[in-house]
């Protein structure tokens, strides 16, 4: 989720992620991990900063790698190791759409049936959209509805319940044609959750326990918030908060209870450890076989899981990362399946606060890993995927970490310069009302209510439905404000005023203040009206 500096870390991520198998693999006897791994995998994450790793690589069936580095928060003397779990973002999504598979494999959905049909309160924007969306829409991505639209609903968290999230679709307008392209989205991954819900008679987070993580023996994962804070041997979350732009200063260990919204967490709540991460990568690997022979889903819903369903957009890479360009980039059920090096790779990243990983599999050589970092180091994850896939390729080795580090760097070095030149523009004019016209409730239809207040310092703002997402407002320019919030780690606004013919305030809208700021702070996707004109 994201989310990435966050979500668009994980973008990134996809970018050395996988599609059609163009160059044909057979599957070999064990490859083994490259020689001196260990090494290599402490030398990187000592020079990255990262305070902890975990890794995972299953072989024909075998793990041959469960092992964590390093400790499990900064300054700490606690290892990393095989059972120690971690936040896994929206590799989650893959587990959601396990959970659907069962459903769909016992008779009782199908990936195409209508949304509506199992939640006949279910509303899009559009009234067509509402009729025809179906189960397998809510999984790839083309719903219409602009990159992670909604999210603000959740980032950076929440007080409503995901059904109350759920029904705020219905205002969300969208961005392009139902089913027209691809576009990341996490709410309705959401609106999964919310269908499992109640279609079970079960939450997610319980169904999620009980019929993937217990039947396949998955003993170290948690579903929900409090079995993992209450779980000793976890992970702490990092971030480098302090230079300027997230990911550029000190690394400083996070307050873990300041998570992403549980309502999203189908989208990717899951903490999973390295050898729970290796029982999935099995399960994945065998086409839904588990390792004591069972099935977990049949083979038909693994393999609707792996065939692509939407074309994703490629970013170019830049000379030195050349590579890692992808030829095809799709979405399918939960997973990414794109090609790297021309070869067929299913993967997926995912990243919530203080925490990245990346799941990646080469179904040709029935080889899978996933590594796991308690920071927000993400160039860590795609320069040692890059090396493994060169590994069981056999292709030529290249200091891949190195490489995304640097790629990284310029991409931080560019976001100070936007941002300074962005904080240099305003033109110190306005407000043009005394500041007790700007106070009042003011309310969007998706998101909810916010409040602007006028003490003595000057106006405040309060997103109520999001704890923590408050604090005062600085005058920019014109009719133009820039959130001061109370959590330093929210993305700050430019908060802007729109007046009508007599003065008084007809509509407020926003947009991030940084140009790169995660989308996942959909700001500018907010329209608020006063409430006193609200009939």
């Amino acid at each position: 989720m994201g989310i990435e500096s966050m979500n668009s870390e994980n973008r990134l991520l996809k970018y050395v992620a996988a599609f059609v198998l163009i160059i044909p693999f057979s599957v070999s006897v064990t490859a083994k991990p490259p020689e001196n791994f260990d090494e290599r995998i402490e030398e990187v994450r000592q020079k990255a900063g990262v305070p902890g790793m975990a890794v995972a690589i299953v072989e024909q069936g075998e793990a041959t790698l469960v092992k964590g580095y390093g400790t499990r928060k900064l300054g700490g003397n606690r290892p990393v190791d095989e059972a120690t779990i971690f936040p896994t973002g929206s590799t989650g999504k893959a587990v959601t759409v396990a959970g659907l598979a069962l459903l769909v494999d016992k008779g009782m959905i199908d990936w195409d049936d209508k949304v509506i049909d199992h939640l006949p309160w279910f509303r899009m924007y559009d009234p067509y959209v509402t009729r025809e969306m179906t189960i397998r829409d809510l999984l790839v991505h083309r719903s219409g509805l602009g990159l992670g639209a909604g999210d603000l609903l959740f980032v950076p968290r929440t007080n409503l319940t995901r059904k109350e999230s759920v029904r705020r679709l219905a205002h969300i307008k969208p961005a392009t044609s139902f089913r027209y392209g691809y576009a990341y989205d996490n709410i309705l991954y959401m609106v999964a959750g919310q269908l499992i819900e109640e279609v079970t008679g079960q939450t997610w987070e319980d169904y999620i326990a009980e019929h993937i993580f217990a039947k396949a023996g998955m003993s170290d994962s948690t579903a929900a918030s409090e079995p993992r804070f209450a779980a000793e041997n976890r992970a702490f979350p990092h971030a480098r908060m302090n230079g300027g732009l997230r990911g550029a200063g000190d690394q400083e260990m996070l307050d873990e209870r300041d998570e992403l919204g549980r309502t999203a967490a189908p989208a990717g709540g899951l903490a999973l450890s390295a050898r729970d991460m290796a029982t999935w990568l099995k399960i994945q690997l065998a086409h839904g076989k588990m390792p004591n022979g069972e099935r977990l889903f049949s083979e038909q819903s693994s393999k609707e899981m792996w065939t692509p369903v939407v074309l994703q957009p490629i970013g170019d890479l830049p000379p030195s990362l050349a590579a890692a360009q992808p030829n095809f980039d799709t979405y399918a059920l939960g997973w990414d399946v794109s090609d790297y090096r021309g070869v067929k790779i299913v993967s997926h990243g995912g990243a919530v606060f203080g925490f990245q990983t990346v799941v990646a599999m080469i179904p040709g050589k029935d080889v899978g890993f996933a590594i796991m970092i308690n920071s927000e180091d993400g160039q860590v994850l795609r320069g040692m995927m890059s090396e493994l896939l060169d590994h069981y390729l056999d292709a030529p080795k290249a200091d891949w970490p190195e490489k995304w580090a640097a790629f990284r760097q310029q991409r931080i070095e560019i976001g100070l310069e936007l941002l300074k030149s962005a904080q240099a523009k305003p033109a110190k004019v306005g407000p043009s009302r005394s500041l007790d016209a700007y106070a009042g409730e003011y309310v969007d239809p998706w998101y909810g209510k916010i409040v602007v207040g006028r003490d003595k310092q000057g106006l405040t703002i309060d997103f109520t439905s999001t704890p923590r997402m408050n604090g005062r407002l600085e005058h920019y320019q014109y009719d133009s404000f820039v959130t001061n919030l109370t959590d330093k780690a929210i993305e700050p606004a430019v908060v802007t005023f729109s007046l009508d013919a007599e003065g008084a305030v007809d509509r407020v809208t926003m947009k991030p203040l940084s140009p790169i700021a995660d989308f996942s702070y959909d700001y500018q996707d907010l329209l608020f009206r006063p409430v006193a004109a609200k009939k």
